[in-house]
């Protein structure tokens, strides 16, 4: 069972490392370059959807509430046109990195996930969103670089405890069965049960010592290779898959 709960200096230090890394690539880029894993978007749209996810969560944390706040799709945001995108999205990812270090974790925050409404929600959710789509610049430059291992498992946990707990699934949901992730460069593990549209994480460490499931699919690969399947970046079959993928599909985020 995975157990690396990160702290806020590791998420800021993965924050600081990704966010320099994606603005290190767009600076150079051309706007109109498509992205090949973000279909029917280019560099232009891929840089200021991040600027924007920046400057919302920079502006929503700092209220310090747990009321949900105005929805980004609702917000008018001035994002300039190519070039200029590039220096905007900078200052706001730069105004994210200083907002997000002032805070402390265990302020109130609003999220949409079943997680402690804290703060620390942001710090994680704000490193792996970024981590992202720096894979994805990176993609769209011919040039993309693995995940770190620790943080590439940090998010597959977060795929699993956040995102499909949240109903944010892309995958099909009327799955049975249970599923094991291994990660092979980090010695982490994964069981997850699905039930149709819910699914349950399973506990290794407890429930699991005496009898472990029997899974009807197990994929191993990279922690990055994990993390990017499971967002929809490469396809499952870069994994080692035994027994029946047509589940893997169901663990897809979005």
């Amino acid at each position: 069972m995975h157990r690396m709960h990160g702290t806020k200096e590791s998420w800021l230090a993965a924050l600081r490392a990704e966010g320099a890394a994606f603005h290190a690539v767009v600076q150079e880029a051309d706007g109109a370059a498509p992205v090949p894993s973000c279909p029917e978007w280019t560099v232009e749209r891929l840089t200021a959807h991040l600027g924007c996810v920046h400057a919302w969560v920079a502006e929503h944390v700092r209220r310090g509430v747990t009321s949900a706040p105005q929805p980004l799709a609702e917000l008018e945001l001035p994002v300039p046109a190519w070039p200029e995108t590039a220096a905007w999205a900078r200052d706001q990812y730069t105004t994210l990195l200083s907002a997000l270090d002032r805070l402390d974790p265990e302020q109130p925050a609003w999220n949409w996930a079943p997680q402690p409404k804290r703060a620390a929600f942001w710090h994680r959710r704000m490193a792996h969103e970024t981590t992202v789509h720096r894979w994805d610049a990176q993609l769209a430059a011919g040039r993309p670089e693995p995940v770190e291992a620790k943080l590439a498992a940090d998010g597959v946990a977060e795929v699993l405890d956040t995102w499909l707990p949240a109903g944010r699934r892309r995958g099909p949901a009327d799955r049975h069965g249970v599923v094991h992730l291994a990660a092979t460069d980090i010695a982490e593990e994964w069981y997850v049960r699905l039930r149709g549209a819910g699914l349950a994480l399973l506990d290794t460490d407890t429930l699991l010592d005496s009898a472990e499931p029997h899974a009807r699919v197990a994929a191993r690969g990279t922690a990055s290779d994990l993390l990017l399947a499971m967002w929809g970046r490469v396809p499952f079959d870069v994994l080692d898959v035994t027994g029946q993928p047509a589940l893997l599909p169901a663990l897809r985020a979005g």
